[in-house]
């Protein structure tokens, strides 16, 4: 027992914990603990537990302590700075180099020497990748053929002007033309101008192909539950093929993500930004919930909402039903049939209750500008994975308490799961699957010791030894009634043993990361039938981690059941290791490539959008 213990407090992160090695399985639940349900009896392996001691007075007076969680922060964009292209006045590459043209040698071309004067502030990366491109005196200009801003320029122009269609802000890739009058043009005011143009304009590019790969946020800046290795974009050769390639729109168009995700995500956003918004939205007013059985005068309007938004695949099935309602106020078994299917299709409970989630739904959820603001976010965030997501890996969208996984490019698995609540939210980040635990321990991290357990225990120090909890301090077995509930737990660990009733039930599933965050069992099953599913401390419950288990470890349900019921903890690595992102989209495509919305249950939407501001606002100040 003494080497499980050894390093355990590292462990123990503000998440869930985690724990190894068999022992008797004879454990409360926490929720057993804060309840306080009968107690088990009592392990003997410490001999009689001593009777409980008050503290002195003073001590017990002592404030308790408390762990917090990560917090969100005030954006601050990425760092922005003049480009320096002092390189560009040296006399070796002064002279006149104009663009790729078939023009004679006597016809006007812009100086150089003018670079040097163009002010223009870019982040650090897209200045350094102009300051390669334009100090090298045998890089032409890419966006001028002589005096003249060339075809080039206008197709990069029209695209940046469009990036809208992909999520990002045209603002950010702004570029005005210089006002310069053919009749009269004073040379040196035309080339500082022309010049000023040309660098404006390949930085404008260049921010684009590397937000339009990695996003304009970096997600890390908005709160410590965002864990990403933010994207390395190689602007180097940009410049180069955009003034090499026969069509600089369609190349500048290739670099935006293409998977199937940001594909429809995509389409969602055009066929919005089509809609005339014409149609008036339907409403659902309902004071309450409706049940079965019942009347009320929005049951048309409930039916006319399935009209419009439920799929064709159940207006289908249930077209004798639509076709034969008459506006009838009565909540009858046909139309309850009819939003049960409903229900089903969109993950909600299907019991024919239409309670505030289910209008939700209903109504589509948001209005088309809020749908849209959603797609923006999604496709940013998309950004910060990888394009392609593999042809097998394990997909959590905590928005929309589900995850998935998918093999051979095809979804083969869903399920419920809960995820953690506002107050111990679940992260955004990504990382591999490598083992499943059977019959696991349930390490207590310090946050749950510290914040939820310590008030109990400096009333009671032998209330962990009667619900057979294993305590240990600075990796030594001890009983609970022998530490010091008063002075610090930095030393001191916790752990649940397998049983039954043990809060990680039969299995969990392990991505080994800073967070503690991993996929388990529970015994509390009556929460998957909960629509909102916020209800952990950051880890994610699946509803039928057996199915999950056997997918990942590429084996059967049967064989699964057959580790479990040994009783032994046992740790199975996967035979291959399995991406899966633990993801937070309010928006995202269904397995048939249908855009899905859902609730911003942490509210984090709203802070990609304050960074979307910010990143234009340090964008536009030139100087």
């Amino acid at each position: 027992m003494t080497s499980f213990f050894k390093g355990a407090v590292s462990a123990l992160a503000l998440s869930c914990g985690v724990a190894a090695m068999a022992a008797p399985a004879h454990a409360y639940t926490l929720m057993d603990l804060f309840r306080g349900h009968r107690e088990r009896p009592q392990s003997t392996m410490f001999g009689t537990p001593r009777p409980y001691q008050p503290m002195p007075g003073d001590a017990q007076s002592a404030p308790l302590p408390k762990v917090t969680g990560p917090r969100y922060y005030t954006y601050k964009p990425d760092a922005m700075r003049f480009v320096d292209l002092a390189k560009a006045a040296d006399p070796m590459v002064t002279g006149a180099v104009a663009s790729v043209s078939d023009q004679p040698a006597v016809a006007p071309v812009v100086e150089r020497q003018f670079l040097i004067e163009a002010k223009v502030r870019a982040d650090v990366n897209v200045a350094q990748a102009l300051e390669t491109y334009y100090g090298n005196a045998k890089n032409p200009f890419v966006w001028l053929t002589g005096t003249e801003i060339n075809d080039r320029a206008k197709a990069a122009m029209n695209l940046l002007a469009g990036v809208g269609s992909v999520g990002l802000d045209p603002a950010d890739y702004a570029v005005e033309q210089p006002a310069i009058d053919p009749a009269n043009p004073d040379p040196a005011t035309r080339d500082r101008a022309l010049a000023q143009f040309e660098l404006q304009l390949s930085s404008k590019v260049l921010a684009y192909v590397q937000d339009t790969v990695r996003g304009r946020v970096d997600p890390n800046k908005l709160s410590g539950y965002h864990d990403f290795k933010r994207k390395v974009v190689n602007l180097d050769p940009v410049l180069k093929l955009a003034r090499l390639s026969p069509d600089v729109g369609a190349y500048l168009g290739s670099r935006t993500p293409d998977g199937p995700q940001f594909a429809a995500l995509k389409a969602e956003l055009a066929k919005l930004n089509a809609e005339t918004g014409g149609d008036e939205p339907i409403t659902i007013s309902l004071d309450g919930v409706l049940h079965p059985g019942e009347s009320s005068p929005e049951v048309a309007n409930i039916v006319k909402v399935i009209g419009k938004h439920g799929s064709e695949a159940l207006k289908t099935q249930h077209a004798a039903t639509l076709a034969a309602y008459t506006g009838d106020p009565e909540y009858s078994p046909e139309l309850v049939s009819l939003v049960e299917d409903f229900q089903k299709e969109h993950n909600l409970k299907a019991d024919g209750v239409v309670g505030q989630a289910t209008v939700r739904v209903m109504t589509g959820g948001d209005s088309n500008a809020s749908k849209i603001e959603k797609l923006n976010v999604a496709m940013e965030q998309a950004r910060w994975l990888p394009d392609d997501l593999g042809s097998r890996y394990v997909f959590i969208n905590q928005p929309a308490f589900m995850v998935y996984y998918h093999n051979d490019n095809k979804e083969q698995l869903s399920m419920r799961v809960v995820v953690g609540q506002k107050e111990h939210q679940t992260y955004f980040f990504q990382d591999q699957i490598e083992t499943v635990e059977f019959n696991p321990f349930w390490g207590v991290p310090q946050s749950i010791i510290i914040n939820e357990m310590l008030p109990k225990l400096r009333a009671d120090p032998n209330y962990l030894d009667r619900m057979g909890y294993e305590v240990a301090v600075n990796g030594r077995a001890v009983p609970s009634s022998s530490v010091d509930w008063y002075g610090s737990t930095a030393n001191v660990s916790v752990r649940q043993p397998p049983s039954g009733d043990n809060a990680l039930g039969e299995l969990k599933i392990l991505f080994p990361n800073s967070h503690a965050i991993y996929m388990h069992d529970t015994p509390s099953k009556s929460f998957f039938k909960r629509d909102m599913r916020a209800l952990s401390h950051g880890c994610v419950r699946l509803a039928d981690p057996r199915a999950m288990a056997a997918a990942v470890l590429n084996t059967t349900v049967a064989d699964v059941a057959k580790q479990i019921a040994t009783g032994q903890n046992k740790a199975v690595s996967v035979p291959q290791k399995i991406p899966v992102y633990i993801s937070y989209f309010t928006a995202w495509p269904n397995r048939d490539g249908v855009v899905e919305y859902f609730n911003d249950v942490y509210d984090r939407d709203s802070y990609v959008e304050k960074a979307f501001d910010a990143t234009t606002k340090a964008r536009e100040a030139q100087i």
